[in-house]
């Protein structure tokens, strides 16, 4: 047990984190410690754990992932395995420029996890073949903001407002998750709409309601004059 390298696992979802943990808990060199489901309590875990590596999904319960990610780069020496069932295009990139060592779509993690685990604790970045060539890509192309996709534009606060929006919370509720002020989420979501090129608060929800269901961006249209809600 004291050889083993401690895993430790950040995921809501009860059913996939038990299948990830007997998976790596197979392996005699690795076990699955702590069940967190959103970063405070990761944090926290993370003390008293002290793990060799931390797995981390993006969609937490009242949390965002890559939050967790810039934390313990700035305040620890951890690596972490960014795990998500996005659009791995549209977060990978922000995973590794936040410090994640690599990053596995959920539905590749049952086959490749083991590896990816044994691949970053080696001292390497984890990230399958279709992943290296669009990232290579994008850096031979300087990372021109002209062929950027709208999403792409997106900052990674603006991405967890507009994430929080399609799955129904408020400006007021945002405010209160994010410890920002009204007035703050309003700019941001201000941002949003331009960078998607969004005319009003309706066209805002309805294209992420559609992003949190699907992963993609919907084209719509709403001719009319609705204002966003502020509270």
């Amino acid at each position: 047990m004291a050889d083993k390298k401690k895993i430790m696992l950040v995921e809501d979802h009860p059913i996939f984190r038990l299948g990830l943990a007997e998976l790596i808990n197979q392996e005699d060199d690795l076990i699955a410690c702590g069940t967190s489901t959103d970063v405070d309590q990761a944090i926290k875990e993370m003390e008293n754990l002290e793990p060799n590596l931390i797995i981390v999904d993006i969609s937490l319960k009242n949390s965002d992932g890559i939050d967790l990610v810039h934390h313990v780069k700035k305040h620890r020496d951890i690596p972490i395995l960014v795990l998500s069932m996005h659009d791995e295009y549209l977060y990978a990139q922000r995973a590794l420029h936040a410090g994640a060592k690599g990053y596995i779509m959920k539905q590749e993690a049952m086959e490749s996890v083991v590896t990816a685990i044994h691949h970053v604790l080696s001292g390497k970045v984890y990230l399958n073949e279709n992943l290296k060539e669009h990232i290579l890509s994008n850096i031979a192309e300087n990372f021109k903001t002209k062929d950027k996709t709208p999403m792409d534009r997106l900052t990674d606060r603006e991405l967890q407002v507009f994430k929080m929006v399609g799955k129904g919370f408020t400006s007021k509720e945002i405010a209160i998750r994010l410890f920002l002020s009204i007035k703050t989420i309003g700019t941001y979501r201000e941002r949003i709409k331009e960078k998607l090129g969004l005319k009003n608060a309706n066209e805002l929800v309805r294209c992420a309601v559609h992003f949190e269901k699907t992963g993609q961006i919907q084209s719509v249209s709403d001719n009319s004059d609705s204002s966003d809600e502020t509270n």
